[in-house]
């Protein structure tokens, strides 16, 4: 029975993750629908919690600062909607819950960097969501060619309309 549930659990993981711990600040680039709209919308932040690492319900938590408010979002790495994570920066954390950073302001909330390899980390490459994605942005410019084509055409019959109007009137005087 176990091997039948991970088996199902596995079918429905990424191929690859990247590989993102606690202290680190993340882009998560997620996908956002608005009606029948679709886009791509970032959350930047310092993860302070990941969670349940190698399983197909890995999470990870994202706390930034908005305006002054704390912003927590948590986010399911193998979700179809998390189009891609990206780590920008990587701290000495001695914990896999950083709950302290909650109360943390200004420079005490500074975390002491460390050196890695960025490429490395992040060159994730999946290519069934690339295809997804250039599938994306070749719908939206087609639809913008659309829009420019019909925007045009409306010139266009302005234009006529403004010539015929101009023509009756000096015929008139």
């Amino acid at each position: 029975m176990q091997n039948v549930i991970k088996e199902i659990g596995d079918s429905y993981k990424k191929p690859a993750v990247v590989n993102v711990k606690s202290g680190d600040t993340v882009r998560v680039h997620q996908k956002i629908r608005e009606g029948s709209k679709e886009r791509v919308q970032v959350f930047q932040g310092l993860v302070i919690r990941t969670d349940r690492k190698n399983s197909h319900t890995s999470r990870i938590t994202v706390r930034r600062i908005s305006s002054g408010v704390g912003v927590e979002k948590s986010f399911l790495l193998h979700s179809p909607l998390v189009v891609k994570v990206e780590v920008t920066k990587r701290s000495k954390v001695r914990r896999n819950y950083l709950s302290y950073m909650r109360s943390r302001t200004g420079k005490s909330a500074r975390m002491t960097g460390v050196d890695f390899d960025r490429e490395a980390v992040n060159s994730v490459h999946d290519a069934e969501l690339e295809a997804e994605e250039a599938k994306l942005r070749e719908e939206n410019a087609k639809e913008a060619a659309a829009k420019a084509e019909e925007k045009a055409k409306e010139e266009a019959e302005l234009a006529a309309k403004a010539a015929e109007v101009e023509a009756r009137h000096k015929q008139a005087s």
